[in-house]
């Protein structure tokens, strides 16, 4: 501890333990001594299900818990037994875990937790990811401004770097599990693969990129049979590829123009309408599992 004196925040990671093992209550208990921490929270698997009654209990009698973390969200488990764990100890859920990645930690907000539970989405997470994510990318990008998007004429540049943030907003499910009309049953009709082929189709379209030259990422229409066979060759993909590429291009920067022309009543309306289960909303125009 001493040899970080002078951070600002010291988080404590302990070994993972079962609740019955006393040799490791025992230990848990030193550290806590040794620590001293401001809070201690107890990190819960979602898919532990009754065994988490005893588990909080002992550890709420051993060290005191300020709150609980509830991890692997991602799976198919709800997180039921750990909400029984929150009530045993009289405490709160302070953080939901849905990946391996600092970005998949997000901050516990009731309505949002219940909202997916049920399968109705969580538009208040969705939208702290999408700023997070856009934040990022610009602060990569140094000379690019996303609201720009919202105000001039749409570039590759813009769709590159939109990939770029949602490929940092985590896996793709998780994503479409946040929108409303998305999750749940309807995911469940998709194929298995749906995500996956999703985001490898968002690289190769980055790859294709890369072999653009400045000028035909920022007007597009330039890029002729000639070039999008140069640009295959450099890219390693078949032409075709390029022309998938241009096709999305067009449909994002349809996309955009609506946006464009939306005042602040018809955004939201839009809002509403996702919010009370309807999907709609122009998104990634077909960058979604509906893409080919």
């Amino acid at each position: 501890m001493e040899a970080t004196d002078d951070a600002d925040v010291h988080i404590v990671d302990t070994a993972g333990r079962h609740a019955l093992e006393d040799n490791l209550i025992a230990e848990i208990e030193e550290i806590d001594h040794v620590v001293d921490p401001d809070r201690s929270l107890l990190v819960l698997d979602a898919a532990i299900g009754q065994g988490a009654k005893d588990q909080a209990t002992e550890f709420e009698r051993a060290i005191g818990i300020d709150g609980v973390m509830i991890t692997k969200l991602d799976g198919t488990a709800k997180g039921g037994g750990a909400l029984t764990a929150v009530n045993e100890t009289d405490s709160s859920i302070a953080f939901l875990g849905s990946g391996e990645t600092v970005q998949d930690i997000e901050r516990f907000e009731a309505s949002g937790f219940i909202s997916r539970l049920l399968g109705m989405g969580d538009l208040q997470q969705l939208a702290e990811r999408v700023e997070r994510a856009m934040e990022e990318t610009q602060e990569e990008e140094d000379d690019w401004d996303p609201e720009d998007m919202m105000e001039g004429e749409f570039t590759l540049v813009d769709m590159r770097n939109q990939m770029k943030a949602m490929d940092r907003m985590g896996p793709l499910d998780q994503v479409m599990d946040m929108i409303p009309g998305m999750g749940g049953g309807l995911m469940d009709q998709l194929p298995d693969d749906a995500m996956d082929v999703t985001q490898d189709r968002m690289r190769d379209f980055e790859i294709v990129m890369d072999s653009m030259t400045d000028q035909e990422m920022t007007d597009p229409n330039r890029i002729g049979q000639e070039r999008k066979r140069r640009i295959a060759r450099g890219a390693g993909v078949e032409v075709g590829r390029i022309e998938e590429l241009l096709e999305q291009y067009r449909m994002m920067k349809r996309t955009m123009e609506q946006f464009q022309g939306m005042g602040d009543g018809d955004m939201q309306r839009m809002m509403q309408k996702m919010q009370q289960g309807g999907g709609g909303g122009g998104g990634m125009g077909g960058m979604g599992p509906f893409g080919d």
